[in-house]
């Protein structure tokens, strides 16, 4: 397993597990649970959630699912963004924590940019730091310009990542928000790696997956990660969806294979909105 560093120092593998839609069917729970407890135990110990994800459904299910594993993983969940004021960050992550069925979030980020001033929205942060109940803090959905801003307030600096919409569909952060956070010492957190399961599969994945004995998605996630300082946390409800992950994660794309998926999805050369799902 590959890792990579936040500014704090906390290692975390390169390859997490996303939730969002987890917890939702009562059918999938016991799957879901078994699909993250073997993740942890192939080394994709990072796990991520937020209290919007099923409002708090998904939450609970991570909590039942860390049960026995909690000093094995880490763990990110994020808060809304009309609970994000001093007062209201601290009252949303001790809900989380209840239904994380733990004492600390290692990580807790701001799921999107509210109206709640950041400099409010940090305070609460820095009190959660204080009392033990997270041990750092993040954003997610930030283009250049708000984590410009971010930067700019009082204990801006802190923050340890920009979690993202990111893959070969959505490449837009690769024009200058990478590049930022780059020059800033941040790593990015991609979500939604494989857009879901959405990308086309035919042509170029097809025909780089049928060479490799693997699947085109497989192809799609082993591309994000390649791409320098950055972590993906695909979602997978079943074993074997996390252990096709996992596969990914050996695969080491070459330098022709990696041209041609830039001719198929072209890289941005120019700015483009921050995209989000």
């Amino acid at each position: 397993m590959r890792n990579i560093t936040f500014p704090q120092g906390d290692t975390v593998p390169v390859l997490g597990q996303g939730t969002w839609m987890m917890g939702e069917k009562p059918e999938r729970r016991r799957d879901e649970i078994a699909a993250l407890r073997l993740g942890v135990s192939l080394g994709m110990t990072l796990v991520d959630t937020a209290e919007m994800y099923g409002e708090g459904a998904t939450e609970s299910l991570v909590g039942e699912a860390l049960d026995g594993l909690r000093d094995e993983v880490f763990l990110v969940s994020k808060v809304y963004p009309h609970n994000a004021s001093q007062r209201g960050v601290v009252a949303a992550c001790e809900r989380s924590l209840k239904r994380l069925r733990t004492d600390r979030i290692d990580l807790y980020l701001l799921h999107w940019r509210g109206d709640v001033p950041l400099e409010d929205t940090i305070a609460g942060f820095e009190t959660l730091i204080d009392a033990g109940k997270i041990r750092q803090w993040g954003v997610s959905n930030f283009d250049v310009d708000d984590m410009d801003e971010l930067f700019d307030a009082p204990g801006g600096t802190a923050c340890a990542t920009d979690q993202v919409l990111f893959n070969l569909s959505r490449r837009g952060p690769e024009y200058d928000l990478m590049p930022w956070l780059a020059t800033n010492r941040l790593p990015m957190m991609a979500y939604s790696p494989i857009e879901q399961g959405r990308l086309p599969t035919n042509g170029v994945l097809s025909e780089i997956a049928r060479k490799r004995h693997v699947e085109p998605l497989q192809i799609a996630l082993a591309w994000v990660l390649s791409r320098p300082g950055v972590i993906a946390i695909p979602k997978a409800g079943s074993e074997a969806h996390v252990r096709a992950n996992r596969a990914a994660l050996d695969i080491e794309l070459s330098d022709e294979e990696l041209n041609l998926l830039d001719h198929h999805f072209e890289a941005p050369s120019r700015k483009r909105p921050l995209e989000m799902i």
